[in-house]
């Protein structure tokens, strides 16, 4: 099992969620580049559990120990290595989940995968907890991005059916999509935000959960960037966000909505503006034929509601063979959407720079 991404930005995640570490490393951070730490600390801490209605209680500090890669805070051209140590995990909250797997969880199917050796606590390598180690490659991939003058930012634009303020697919600034990052609630429009909340709160009272769609885009990237068919932009960038636990669809611009539209609705005008070509719409999302049109790239990921919730739930027990009813016991995200913003961000960083890179060996 390989649980690494990219080509030339190639990043490998290790690690469980109640191991004693996880962590990721980073092979083709360009020599020379400074990283700075007090800023990548602040993107983790965006994903970090808060202890608010919308997080679990499990206390993880999530401070990196950076191995190798980096000296005196500027990248070394060796791989880069970080390793987060797991302090807060009680693995015997998990102990009947290697006979009773949780309906809407990988359990069954890594038990049968991998013959019952999986670490079932806390989900093991499944669990949404390796997505600390994915922003932080992500985090590293957004400041190499942003001295380039491209912003990569998301918020959490639908909960349990409630609405944010959508983007506009165009004329969007950097200071437009990075401003959700810098709330404890990830939206544009905090009545939104307040609602989405309370629809949070009361489902984690009836002990149970909600799903949500996360929107992210990309500005400030040029245009030419990505390949027609298996090496697209859009390929490289779901492929990461699929990564990503609970991810269950993501769209790119209009999206399925364009199934519903004609063409001379859907498609882009060309047009010129200040001597070069421009584009009057961005239904595409930025992307044509795989390769960024120069307009924001534009995305949105969909996340099932958390499997882990608290009603009693009809499941099997492996060892018996018969049918019981599970009673669930731990510490789990209400909704996991609000805290998988910042990984969605660092999964568009990811593709988005390593298909940059590509694009400078092409030349």
């Amino acid at each position: 099992m390989a649980s690494c991404v990219g080509e030339h930005f190639r990043v490998t995640i290790f690690g469980q969620s109640h191991s004693a570490g996880i962590g990721c490393v980073i092979e083709g951070v360009p020599a020379g580049k400074r990283i700075d730490l007090q800023e990548l600390q602040a993107f983790l801490a965006r994903r970090a559990p808060s202890g608010l209605s919308w997080s679990t209680s499990r206390k993880e500090a999530d401070i990196p120990e950076i191995l190798s890669g980096l000296v005196d805070g500027v990248a070394c051209g060796a791989p880069f290595a970080a390793l987060i140590r797991n302090t807060g995990a009680r693995s015997s909250d998990y102990k009947t989940l290697r006979r009773v797997p949780r309906p809407g969880h990988a359990d069954y199917v890594a038990d049968v995968k991998f013959g019952g050796a999986q670490d079932v606590a806390g989900g093991g390598h499944f669990s949404g907890r390796l997505t600390a180690p994915l922003c932080i490659a992500g985090g590293i991939a957004k400041q190499l991005l942003a001295e380039e003058g491209i912003a990569v930012g998301a918020h959490v634009v639908r909960i349990a059916g409630i609405d944010d303020a959508a983007w506009p697919l165009e004329d969007l600034s950097s200071d437009d999509v990075l401003a959700p990052g810098n709330k404890a609630f990830p939206v544009v429009d905090d009545a939104a935000g307040a609602r989405m909340r309370q629809a949070i709160e009361e489902a984690r009272a009836w002990g149970d959960s909600v799903g949500g769609v996360v929107e992210c885009a990309v500005t400030g990237l040029p245009v030419g960037i990505g390949a027609p068919l298996f090496d697209g932009l859009e390929n490289a960038i779901a492929r990461i966000i699929f990564g990503i636990p609970a991810v269950k669809g993501v769209e790119f611009g209009r999206g399925f909505a364009a199934a519903d539209m004609r063409g001379s609705a859907h498609n882009d005008p060309y047009r010129i503006r200040d001597g070069r070509v421009a584009f009057a719409s961005n239904n595409a999302g930025g992307i044509l034929g795989g390769i960024s049109t120069g307009e924001p790239v534009v995305v949105r990921a969909a996340f099932k509601p958390t499997s882990s919730i608290f009603i009693e739930q009809d499941s099997v027990d492996l060892e018996e063979m018969a049918d019981v009813c599970l009673a669930l016991e731990g510490r789990h995200d209400p909704c996991v959407a609000v805290r998988a913003v910042p990984a969605v961000e660092a999964a568009c960083a990811i593709a988005v720079y390593d298909a940059m890179l590509e694009a400078r060996m092409d030349r």
